[in-house]
């Protein structure tokens, strides 16, 4: 039971932080704020200090492995995150869209979230995944539209729930075939069948309903549209937790039936996770390069990135799952990097390309974190971005996807030019004579710092994917 500790320290710190603003009655409290950030960190501290044992629980519903706790640092380090972004926004100033209200309302949807990822992590049968991704998922339904008196993000939210349903609908419906076909829930029995009867045409008409469901989750081509919507029209730091963990949570979603009772179905599912991550990286890619509102650029960018994690999960090379659990962590890093630079430009001008001009030169500091950032995520070395896009191309190359490695890296190499684009905008635009320096305040700058030593760090260290690797095998 000590592996569930993270579990039930987030239930109830979740459970403190929604009353806390109830006994403290006032509007402008931080306490909940404080508490929240220093919870998640404890809880993480938790999580660095279990060991990576394996263990099932609750009459064999809810397992705990190494695996499933680096998802959870993942999440829990996301969360923490989106706290600490969050404080501007319930500041007076707020953002130039307004600001944020009922702070402990959303920092506990925001752990009860987070909890809902950790129940899909732990997942032993259909029924727990399930219900582990609505817990996930509902919450993001109501942070997209918490700043109600904005009508892009009532858009965003009404977009996303419509979405969200229908790919619901096509996870209740594969799953109605997966059940037909084992005639039972647990995967030990879908593993059974599969095994068995790995050309049945019920069982892959079902895989195919999970895989679009999954695919809406994960913004894979061709079922990415709602996502520049959703990221535009969302309050920013809700925006960067939907990219980060609702991205980790798919992620696990689909790693855990491809690796565990679909195994079997490799040869079938093979082709279709190279054809999905080729036309999601070629498609993100394309569409990042027209855009000129900094958040519809990271959904397209998102979009990129999820096509090279599939690419990387369509072998089964040992190193497949460790590398894509370590680009987690440095796609974490380096997309709360750029939200962060997003909520700071957007507190006093707008969120377009054009709000990045003059930062060299006003903010030098600012924009030499915008510049390693975006070198991070275009994989220019020794950052870490280069480190977890070279071990997906490695653990595709193993597998022999040459063709598909060499795609990805032309695919790298055009991103590279629209990512370059920021660049141009803070060092080489000249800033309007009346444009003046942006306002960072002390969480802002020091959570920064730490994501820039963190992208640095694991580029040049790479005893922490080595650690990953021993975790996962």
């Amino acid at each position: 039971m000590t592996l569930l500790l993270p579990d039930f320290l987030l239930l109830l710190l979740a459970a403190i932080v929604m009353t806390v603003d109830l006994i403290r009655l006032q509007p402008l409290s931080t306490a909940s704020f404080h508490l929240s950030w220093t919870g998640l960190l404890a809880i993480f501290l938790v999580l660095t200090t279990l060991p990576y044992n394996q263990e099932i629980m609750y009459l064999g519903t809810y397992k705990v492995t190494g695996t499933s706790l680096l998802f959870k640092q993942v999440f829990v380090l996301s969360a923490l995150c989106t706290v600490l972004l969050s404080a501007s926004y319930f500041a007076p100033r707020g953002n130039a869209r307004g600001t944020l209200k009922y702070r402990s309302e959303f920092y506990c949807i925001i752990m009860l979230c987070t909890f809902g990822m950790f129940a899909v992590v732990s997942a032993t049968d259909l029924l727990t995944l399930f219900i582990g991704m609505e817990l996930a998922t509902i919450p993001l339904y109501i942070l997209s539209g918490y700043q109600k008196e904005d009508s892009l993000s009532v858009e965003a939210s009404t977009k996303y729930i419509i979405m969200g349903s229908l790919s619901t609908g096509f996870l209740l419906f594969g799953y109605s075939f997966l059940y037909g076909c084992a005639g039972s829930l647990s995967f030990e029995a879908l593993l059974a069948f599969t095994q068995s009867f790995p050309s049945d045409p019920l069982l892959r008409l079902g895989v195919l309903f999970v895989l679009a469901a999954i695919g809406f989750k994960l913004t894979v081509f061709p079922f990415h549209m709602w996502a520049p919507d959703v990221y535009e029209g969302s309050p920013t730091p809700v925006t960067a937790f939907i990219s980060v963990s609702s991205k980790a949570v798919a992620i696990a979603f689909l790693l855990i039936l491809v690796y565990g009772p679909l195994a079997p179905l490799h040869d079938y599912l093979q082709p279709i996770l190279l054809l999905l991550a080729g036309a999601t990286m070629t498609i993100g890619n394309l569409g990042a390069m027209k855009q000129a509102r900094l958040r519809r650029f990271m959904a397209y960018s998102s979009i990129a990135q999820a096509g090279y994690i599939l690419m990387a999960m369509a072998g089964k090379a040992e190193t497949a799952r460790s590398s894509i659990i370590y680009y987690l962590f440095v796609y974490a890093a380096a997309n709360y990097a750029i939200f962060f630079i997003i909520s700071i430009v957007g507190r006093d001008r707008s969120e377009d390309f054009r709000s990045l001009q003059g930062m060299g030169k006003k903010n030098p500091a600012l924009a030499a974190v915008l510049m390693l950032t975006i070198f991070s995520l275009s994989g220019i070395p020794p950052l870490a971005g280069f480190m977890g896009k070279f071990l997906l191309f490695a653990s595709a190359a193993k597998q022999g996807f040459y063709g598909m490695v060499i795609f990805a890296a032309l695919n790298s190499t055009v991103s590279l030019y629209y990512y370059l684009l920021l660049v141009k905008e803070a060092y080489i635009i000249q800033p309007a004579a009346s444009s003046k320096p942006l306002v960072i305040d002390n969480v802002q700058r020091t959570t920064l710092a730490l994501l820039t030593v963190t992208m640095i760090i694991l580029g040049l260290i790479p005893m922490f994917s080595t650690s990953i690797l021993a975790v996962v095998q």
